[in-house]
């Protein structure tokens, strides 16, 4: 067999495939494995989404092409909810772009903008494919670092000659995995320097109706004039409990919308129309009580998670948003996360993300998420005890 692409060669393996591939040799062997590593909601979507599925994939025109656009009855109820949400204006048929979940749609955008040797600014903490979809299209990753207290882009420690030379920034608030978050001041100040330097700005914003204790998240586009240089990932996943389905969509930039549909309808394809209008549905129904009350259950587990890490050894702080506690691990393991989170996994059975994972800042760090039942989640707080008891004895 030929040799694969250097691309491939040189890229890791994601990181929550390794850790899958690990568990499942653990099941192999009998074991009961907790997983704490993956926001992966628990809980269903609302039931109007679930019926709206079942209507349209009963009915037999919708199981044909639905076009690398999707529908636009889709892209019409994404533009409300930005109206809605954040008092945003949307044009549905040209700054709207539904996307198969935003994964994708994150490293079709890279593929849009970076070629061979091209700089993307990537947070040093930060969601892996920022910095992976960079290496796949030949770029070079340059990380942004982060204040250690706010987790928030410290921008001042870029020189000016490497904002010249960058093409792409990305940020994430509320933050994936610190669950930090982000006021439109720091926007609007992330907003010049990409003008000043003509830099195409990226936000991720799958958490944004992930919150607690009264916080409300927003969005990079409420800043004025920000289409004119940002794009904004959203997702349906985590806000109404559909990561499984797939769907999200990226908005804002026409401009650099056109450039990311001509890479994605090269390389995929649109959704099952069905899943298009329950996505509708959820956008267009799902009222802000069904959020309130399933971000009430996700809050009650990051309080009783928080309060067990400062007696299993780990230290955190208690984010306003996102599934995920980010802890730092105990000293007497250095910032070594790795050996960590694999002898937690093997010794206790209970999965956490590394650290360092998300970029050179996490080392000696590990992601918890709460997107397990209560009944898990208490179990996996008093596996957690029994191993550090046994760990300091």
């Amino acid at each position: 067999m030929p040799q694969p692409s250097t691309r491939i060669q040189n890229l890791p393996v994601y990181v929550f495939a390794e850790i899958g591939a690990k568990i499942r040799q653990l099941e192999i062997t009998g074991a009961d494995v907790i997983r704490l590593d993956i926001g992966n909601p628990d809980m269903p979507p609302d039931d109007s989404v679930i019926n709206a599925l079942y209507e349209h994939a009963s009915t037999p025109s919708n199981h044909g092409y639905s076009g690398y656009r999707g529908i636009a009855s889709f892209r019409e109820a994404v533009a409300r909810f930005y109206k809605r949400r954040f008092n945003v204006e949307l044009d549905a048929e040209t700054e709207v772009l539904p996307l198969i979940g935003t994964k994708e749609g994150i490293v079709n955008l890279t593929f849009a903008y970076i070629s061979d040797g091209d700089i993307a600014l990537v947070p040093d903490i930060g969601y892996p494919s920022y910095a992976m979809g960079t290496q796949l299209a030949g770029g070079k990753v340059i990380y942004i670092p982060t204040d250690p207290n706010t987790f928030l882009l410290d921008i001042s420690q870029i020189p000016t000659s490497m904002l010249d030379q960058s093409k792409l920034m990305w940020v994430n608030y509320p933050n994936n995995p610190t669950g930090a978050v982000a006021t439109q001041e720091f926007y609007s100040e992330i907003l010049e320097i990409c003008k000043k330097h003509d830099i195409l700005l990226a936000s991720d914003n799958p958490y944004m109706d992930i919150t607690y204790d009264g916080y409300e998240a927003s969005s990079f586009l409420e800043v004025p004039h920000s289409k004119d240089h940002a794009v904004e990932f959203f997702s349906l996943s985590k806000t109404y409990n559909m990561a499984g389905w797939r769907i999200g969509a990226v908005v804002g930039n026409s401009e650099a919308l056109r450039h990311i549909l001509k890479v994605k309808s090269n390389v995929d394809g649109g959704h099952f129309k069905a899943i298009y209008e329950a996505g509708a549905v959820a956008l267009d129904t799902v009222s802000d009580e069904w959020i309130a009350k399933r971000n009430l259950t996700y809050q009650v587990r990051r309080d009783l998670l928080f309060e067990a890490l400062s007696h299993v050894g780990l230290s955190a702080k208690l984010p306003k948003a996102s599934l995920y506690l980010w802890a730092k691990i105990p000293a007497s393991f250095g910032n070594d996360d790795i050996t960590f989170v694999n002898r937690i996994l093997e010794e206790a059975h209970i999965s956490m993300a590394p650290g360092s994972a998300y970029g050179p800042a996490g080392n000696g760090y590990v992601r918890l998420s709460v997107s397990v039942s209560d009944t898990r989640l208490q179990e996996a707080i008093a596996r957690l005890t029994r191993w550090f008891r046994n760990l300091d004895s």
